[in-house]
């Protein structure tokens, strides 16, 4: 075998670099295509959870131009991220007993840790962070039990009381779920009365948006709390608002549907949900929302997703 000259090893070894670059570049390349991710949840028509559908079962396009769904998997498993977002303004004084309780039996239930992540965030007319993110439940339920509402020196000294949820919403959003990849949710109990906050209810519903992440609203109402008019339908719009645009679900509490019962359905939810991804055939050059339409091709079927997307450039 005839030995190779100085020149021959020299070109064989600029020409390995070369593939070897050219496979860098194209693993560069391939790691910032954005896959746009489409949580989904789906019910017959007796609103029994759906969890047997294939790909081939949806369509989806954006902006009115069909998408090819490159990824599809059923979200029984994964690990979940969650932000449970309790009121505790003078409104829920007296049913937040009952939302500490249904929400330590929920958290008992559902965190697997080392795999599920929560934080627990409260308003009134401030936010507070009562837990930063964990695995842990002990952690959570301790947390919990500081959860509460305003104390009337508290109210004095934040000058009068107030109802933060939309800073509540929106700085969880930001601060928080924006930073965090894979399913993310935010579960609101609350009477949907907002009162002081610096942003709106749009501005709440786009940062849920831009972050990727549900939100499922639990109207919790003292009608009592509001006097001999009660509290009227603007919180339950708003809280349905969230719900709806986010991709999440709105429940109600009320003596048939109790608050324990709505954690159970809310836990079946979050476990039997599909996930869709596809990468959009118009690359972005400017940064703005996008509307994502999800159908199915199955009379009888109801389909629950976001409706928009950010965009990033």
């Amino acid at each position: 075998m005839p030995l190779l000259t100085r020149r021959e090893l020299l070109c064989g070894a600029a020409a390995l670099c070369a593939s070897r670059l050219a496979r860098a570049q194209d693993t560069v390349f391939t790691t910032e295509v954005k896959v746009v991710n489409v949580l989904a949840t789906v019910r017959n028509k007796t609103g029994a959870l759906v969890g047997n559908l294939s790909q081939d079962d949806f369509a989806l396009s954006e902006d009115g131009r069909p998408q090819p769904i490159r990824y599809f998997a059923r979200e029984t498993d994964l690990p979940l991220t969650l932000g449970l977002m309790v009121d505790t303004s003078g409104s829920q004084q007296r049913v937040l007993d009952a939302e500490r309780g249904a929400c330590l039996r929920f958290l008992d239930q559902v965190v697997r840790e080392n795999k599920d992540r929560v934080f627990i965030m409260q308003f009134d007319s401030a936010v507070q962070m009562r837990q930063a993110l964990t695995s842990s439940v002990g952690k959570l339920d301790d947390a919990l039990a500081y959860v509460d509402t305003e104390t009337m020196q508290q109210v004095i000294r934040q000058n009068g009381g107030g109802t933060l949820l939309f800073d509540a919403v929106a700085r969880a959003s930001e601060e928080t779920m924006s930073k965090l990849k894979g399913r993310k949710a935010l579960i609101v109990l609350s009477d949907g009365v907002d009162f002081g906050s610096h942003v709106s209810l749009q501005d709440a519903v786009e940062a849920a948006q831009r972050a990727d992440t549900l939100i499922y609203s639990i109207l919790y109402s003292d009608p009592g709390a509001y006097g001999f008019f009660g509290p009227g339908n603007e919180g339950k719009r708003a809280l349905q608002r969230m719900s709806e645009d986010s991709g999440g679900s709105f429940f109600e509490v009320s003596k048939k549907q109790p608050v324990d019962r709505i954690f159970e359905i809310l836990q079946e939810e979050l476990r039997n949900q599909y996930n869709l991804g596809y990468v959009s055939d118009k690359p972005a050059t400017i940064s703005e929302f996008r509307t994502i339409q999800l159908t199915l091709k199955q009379k009888g079927l109801a389909v629950q997703a976001r409706h928009q997307y950010w965009a990033q450039r």
